[in-house]
């Protein structure tokens, strides 16, 4: 039985993983959307299910508001002294360390350093008990790029102990280096770490007898005659067989970046990741390739929701640490009621929400249909809506409009996405309605399109607005959200409620 790449078309971009007994766990980055690091887990290394974050809420006031561009950057996940244990770069303030006996639990949160512009750490645990760190720099806050450093660390990762050394720096051969992976295989240090840039780049990797260098270097994987550019950055792992595998992501611009899972294997001690297909002795990725495992479960993320409990499913995240105040304290079971917030920092617009409730698209076209009504008591502006988050992004909501109600679809712009960027928003479309209640409908289109409908009874709908481009947002791909706030920006004790959402692949 074969499968095929990628695994996932979703944006679980900077994957990690690792094997505990006949289970594999996976984390990826998240940057500003919490909780953070998501964690994943699978039988068979093709089936993921969504089971925890490493991260419920970041510990600084930043992230208290979305801080777009920043959070949790590239993760590594490692299974030590019987503990699962995160190294997670707050690329502005330092190395984050989580850690949990058990995957499904909350994990105990430590930093480990402050450092600004130290990204994608890993650590080994030798064989003398040492503990060491690699790491690379980001250029927009270390002013540096194209070199990895090694430091150690206290075995229990609470402290470094000693200062970082460069191990490697090579522009030539591996410009743009970063997303290190550390490992030891027979007695030599090895690093897989990509290079070249995430949209052209390459699979490099180093080899040293000494955790300190001096380090060989050799290109294991690249994209080749394949269609899967990039390929970069992700992690090894061995099945119960000992087979070796790779899984990696695959930058595809508006949806993020993707994950491929490749067979890997190992010639006089140096991995080639993916196929050979030319006999060059450089892998290529591979489209298709045999099972890892088969007859184990078949897993799926949640996307649909029908919020049974009253909140949110695991599949939501939040554009900022998560609040209670987030939801109407009038709950119910079977529906969501999302406050009708103002925002208390500055205008009122989606890219600034902290409240806004988002979710990775898990298909490359789809759509999601809700169902939305306003609260009887409310103020004037009160929204309940759908929408996409990007650097031109959209949402379509029902308003509360004086005395009556509106369909109203905004539309807005991010300028110098690079960091948090400036949004500014305009109203689209819209059309008064005579009852607080419709079904809103969004669809992203293959051609990397969007736009929105909406129906009065959930069978016929009437397209509101245009077909507008879709766009990544900062390290991410776009988002689907839920969002509910207070349009003019006034304090109002009103809700909208949302009794389900139902997504579909549209492949």
């Amino acid at each position: 039985m074969k499968y095929k790449n990628p695994i996932l078309y979703a944006d679980y971009s900077d994957p990690d993983l690792i094997r505990v007994g006949e289970d594999y766990y996976m984390i990826s980055s998240s940057f500003t959307y919490l909780p953070g690091v998501p964690l994943l887990h699978s039988r068979d290394l093709v089936h993921w299910e969504l089971i925890n974050y490493c991260v419920r809420s970041l510990p600084f006031e930043k992230y208290d508001r979305p801080s777009h561009g920043s959070g949790a950057w590239a993760p590594s996940l490692r299974y030590h002294n019987g503990a699962f244990i995160a190294f997670i770069p707050l690329v502005d303030e330092g190395i984050l360390v989580a850690r949990s006996k058990d995957p499904y639990g909350e994990f105990a949160l430590n930093m480990l350093c402050e450092a600004r512009g130290w990204e994608d750490p890993c650590p080994l645990w030798d064989d003398d008990g040492r503990a060491y760190m690699v790491f690379a720099y980001a250029k927009s806050r270390a002013g540096i790029r194209d070199r990895l450093s090694v430091v150690e660390i206290d075995p229990d990762c609470r402290a470094l102990l000693g200062k970082p050394q460069v191990i490697f720096e090579d522009t030539r051969l591996a410009p743009g280096i970063e997303g290190p992976k550390l490992y030891k295989v027979n007695g030599w240090y090895l690093i897989l770490a990509p290079s070249g840039g995430v949209a052209e780049g390459w699979q490099s990797a180093l080899r040293a007898r000494n955790i300190w260098g001096p380090y060989e270097y050799k290109t294991v994987m690249r994209q080749g005659h394949t269609a899967v550019n990039g390929p970069h950055q992700g992690g090894w792992v061995t099945d119960p067989e000992g087979k070796s595998w790779f899984i990696h992501f695959q930058d595809v611009n508006e949806l993020g970046r993707i994950t491929h899972l490749q067979p890997m294997r190992f010639l006089s001690d140096w991995p080639l990741i993916g196929c050979d297909s030319d006999a060059d002795g450089i892998g290529e990725p591979v489209g298709e390739w045999d099972m890892p495992a088969e007859g184990k479960p078949l897993y799926e993320i949640a996307q649909s929701d029908d919020f049974a409990s009253g909140r949110p499913g695991i599949q939501w995240q939040w554009q900022a640490n998560p609040r209670e105040r987030y939801f109407h304290h009038d709950r119910v079971k079977g529906a969501l009621r999302l406050a009708c917030l103002a925002n208390d920092r500055r205008e009122n617009l989606l890219w600034y929400a902290p409240n806004a409730m988002t979710q990775i698209p898990q298909h490359p076209a789809l759509t999601a249909v809700t169902k939305v009504s306003l609260s009887e008591k409310g103020a004037p502006g009160d929204m309940a809506s759908i929408g996409v988050i990007g650097h031109s992004y959209g949402c379509l909501g029902l308003q509360r409009a004086g005395t009556g109600f509106r369909l109203a679809l905004y539309r807005g712009e991010v300028t110098d996405p690079a960091f948090e960027g400036e949004a500014s928003e305009v109203l689209a479309a819209g059309r008064e309605l005579e009852t607080g209640q419709a079904y809103l409908r969004l669809r992203i289109n293959g051609d990397r399109t969007y736009g929105f409908s909406w129906s009065s009874d959930g069978e016929k709908y009437e397209d509101i607005g245009e077909k507008y481009p879709l766009t990544r947002a900062t390290w991410t791909g776009a988002k689907l959200c839920l969002w509910a706030c207070n349009r003019e920006n006034r304090p109002s004790d009103g809700y909208g409620a949302f009794s389900f959402i139902k997504i579909r692949g549209d492949e």
